[in-house]
């Protein structure tokens, strides 16, 4: 018996030599121009299944109402601020920047600068609102950039005169996307991020503050760097008529969707019951020219995509991602994670008790262990695959199992070729020693 386990620690470590190897080639991308199923299935993950098929939907958050600005220049803006302002909300989100790209102050390359008195109407009106949460947004200075760090040492703002009687929080997302035009693949949020020794909160993060102070203290004391976004849901593209909603002409299950949102134009038709603002949370922000534009600018995906491999086309705006961190934030319900130590031994283990169980058939069912190895592969991989949608669906708990599914998936042709290599060393010694 105590053969079995030595032998089965030496061929675990075999199995897990295969896995590093298969990982420096994946990395090379040696075959990547020929893998048409890998490349379709590479941003995909077992908990997306469990996020846009198994989750049950919940509530609508009426707390959370989400203004599209569309295309409306500074000065229209202004005018939404203040019929909102108004209905007294919590706290207003405005997740756009008001300054001009690269710090070209001039008309032809900030055309925004010619309505001087639309910019002064902008920034009147975020100071008589006294609650607004500007967006912010983290950079690396061309000194950092050339060492291909992730690190950010400087901080985009809005023009100072929009800064007056405001908070503001950073709106990067860590999506690895190396470019504003790259597909952008959204699951985590930053709470916070260290910028030259001072921490900045993310614009979820400063809303949420701004709204229940105390939440967002037990949000931060979960010491996370990157949280995993637990998606609520989306919006409707369908404009929504927020009056049908408010005189109960129909019940909110009826929408696909998890939060109110408001159309270009619908505050100045008079269109919306300003009691909605009342109290909530307002986050503003571009969702198209209209609800419904099929615009991809500021869009990322995410695991509420309806497909959940060889994505086609984003699905969340990002004033909607930002919603849903808020709305995670405020209800006290995260995704946990199991500690990474704890998944290496979770895989070791079940690496180790798997081969001496195919020992055991090789020595007892030699001519049945093709057969027995693989229905044990099979079953290993399906029962971890159930296990991880089930622990995420039932628990909030992701178990990020994909090194204990790769031991499962390797250990039989690992077993194979470690006992080939072993029987030609030892035929080889027994022909020397005669």
């Amino acid at each position: 018996m105590k053969n079995i386990w030595v032998q089965s620690l030496i061929i675990t470590g075999f199995v897990f030599f295969l896995m590093w190897g298969a990982s420096k080639i994946s990395d090379i991308k040696l075959f990547s121009a020929f893998d048409v199923i890998g490349t379709a299935l590479k941003d995909f993950e077992l908990t997306d299944y469990a996020f846009s098929k198994l989750r049950r939907d919940p509530d609508v958050d009426q707390r959370i109402v989400l203004v599209n600005i569309g295309n409306l220049s500074r000065r229209e803006i202004a005018q939404q601020i203040r019929i909102i302002s108004q209905y007294k909300p919590k706290v207003i989100g405005l997740d756009i920047l008001f300054d001009c790209e690269g710090n070209l102050r001039d008309s032809i390359n900030c055309p925004a600068l010619l309505d001087t008195l639309g910019n002064l109407m902008l920034s009147q009106a975020i100071q008589d609102a006294k609650n607004v949460v500007l967006a912010e947004k983290l950079l690396q200075t061309d000194s950092l950039s050339k060492f291909d760090s992730d690190v950010s040492d400087s901080i985009e703002h809005s023009d100072p005169m929009y800064l007056i009687n405001t908070k503001e929080g950073f709106v990067n997302l860590p999506t690895d996307a190396t470019y504003q035009e790259d597909v952008k693949i959204c699951r985590t949020i930053w709470p916070t991020y260290m910028v030259k020794g001072k921490r900045e909160l993310s614009f979820s993060t400063q809303i949420a503050k701004r709204y229940d102070s105390m939440k967002v203290i037990k949000y931060l004391q979960r010491n996370k760097d990157e949280e995993i976004i637990n998606f609520r849901g989306n919006i409707e593209v369908q404009q929504l008529r927020v009056k049908s909603l408010k005189n109960s002409e129909t019940g909110s299950s009826n929408f696909k969707t998890m939060f109110y949102a408001v159309d270009v134009g619908q505050l100045e038709r008079g269109e919306v019951l300003g009691e909605i603002f009342k109290d909530n949370i307002i986050i503003m922000g571009f969702m198209g020219a209209y609800l419904g534009d099929p615009s991809w600018n500021d869009k990322d995906f995410t695991p509420l995509n309806k497909k959940v491999s060889g994505r086609a086309n984003p699905d969340m705006f990002g004033v909607v991602l930002h919603a849903n961190v808020v709305a995670m934030i405020l209800n006290e319900d995260y995704i946990n994670q199991f500690p990474d130590w704890l998944l290496y031994v979770i895989a070791f283990v079940t690496c180790v008790l798997t081969v001496a169980l195919l020992i055991i058939i090789d020595n007892k069912l030699p001519m049945w262990f093709d057969a027995l190895s693989f229905f044990v592969q099979v079953i290993l991989l399906l029962v971890f695959s159930s296990l991880i949608i089930s622990a995420f669906v039932q628990k909030s708990l992701k178990l990020d199992l994909s090194l204990t599914l790769a031991a499962s998936a390797l250990v039989g042709p690992g077993y194979d070729i470690f006992k080939s290599v072993q029987n030609e060393i030892e035929r080889r010694l027994t022909k020397w020693k005669t």
